[in-house]
């Protein structure tokens, strides 16, 4: 495990790895999913009992999801183990911490803040790992095998790693990463193969981040409790939990013509510039933008690779230019006849 550790802490390191979501933007999401958690165990495996807001909601929650078991596992180095709540024994410094409970409280509805709080405090379900809590150490994808949902917002550099693990063991998950993934090798396919898609909520996302963290021009800010704060205008869902938004159809109303859809200098296909721009009359295959990975229906369009530098990997075919210029990277689609 030494190399895993050392990337993982690099992961740590880096700017974009240290974001922790907040209640509302897993309680909003969760939400569409309800059906799918009962009587299941859901594990959080990038997540610190004692203040992820995964962990919080999910025992909040427990009962009203009606889940079977919750497991919660931490990384060592996480920047803000021991922040919030008065549990953090210095003495176990360098090891990971696990959360695991198969009930919570007779109440049928939502649990509060403080019984949540005292509950973590006195029940005696939190527990150190053996090791630092690598979500890809030996003890860790133990509890991945016994989990059946995996749900998590993962450090965004080593989010490859955890879908290919997730889906090595055949789990569901309802995970947060960057829009950025869409297009790495590991990921493309799966979503080509209808094995993964989107969530509800694709865009904009804000996130407590370390007092670590070096002030930015542009989304970030300090709130008033001294709370640091960044915001991505990127960031998704992405899940293999079925839900309804990925079966709407996009609603095509322009007709192709050659003036506004252009082809590519090297490709024999047109270039299309918005989703709303997308023609109905046209079957050959469209560079549209890459938010078209949120209003993908497998039964509407094929996905036929990518145009970004014509390298990145298999699914990268070629690179977009018209007359020369270049543009934006693209998604390839071709429309299914219907």
């Amino acid at each position: 495990m030494a190399n895993k550790n050392t990337n993982l802490q690099k992961a740590k390191n880096t700017k974009n790895d240290e974001f922790y979501t907040t209640y509302e933007t897993i309680e909003s999401e969760v939400a569409h999913y309800v059906p799918h958690f009962y009587r299941k165990t859901v594990l959080c495996n990038c997540d610190d009992p004692f203040e992820s807001n995964f962990c919080k909601y999910f025992l909040k929650n427990f009962n009203i999801l009606k889940l079977s078991r919750l497991i919660c596992t931490s990384y060592s180095s996480s920047a803000i183990v021991g922040t919030q709540l008065d549990l953090y024994d210095k003495k176990h410094k360098g090891v990971g911490f696990v959360l695991d409970v198969r009930k919570f409280s007779s109440s049928d509805g939502e649990i509060s803040d403080d019984e949540v709080a005292n509950f973590l405090r006195t029940a005696n379900v939190i527990k150190t790992l053996n090791g630092d809590g690598d979500f890809r150490s030996t003890e860790c994808v133990e509890y991945m095998k016994e989990c059946d949902i995996v749900v998590t917002n993962p450090p965004f550099s080593l989010f490859s790693e955890i879908v290919a693990e997730i889906m090595r063991y055949r789990k569901k998950f309802l995970i947060i990463g960057s829009q950025n993934a869409i297009t790495y090798k590991e990921i493309f396919p799966l979503i080509q193969n209808s094995e993964v898609w989107t969530g509800y909520r694709f865009g904009e996302m804000k996130f407590r981040v370390p007092n670590t963290s070096q002030p930015r021009k542009y989304r970030f800010w300090i709130d008033k409790s001294g709370q640091k704060w960044r915001s991505l205008g990127n960031a998704m869902w992405l899940t293999n939990l079925d839900n309804d938004r990925r079966h709407e159809f996009v609603n095509m109303t322009r007709t192709y013509n050659p003036t506004d859809y252009p082809k590519y200098d090297n490709y024999d296909a047109i270039n299309v510039k918005t989703i709303r721009d997308i023609p109905y009359d046209y079957y050959g295959v469209m560079g549209v933008p890459i938010t078209i990975i949120n209003r993908y229906n497998s039964e509407q369009f094929e996905l036929v690779g990518e145009a970004n530098h014509g390298s990145d990997n298999e699914f990268d075919l070629f690179k977009p230019t018209i007359n020369g210029k270049e543009i934006f990277k693209r998604i390839l689609i071709r429309r299914k006849s219907q």
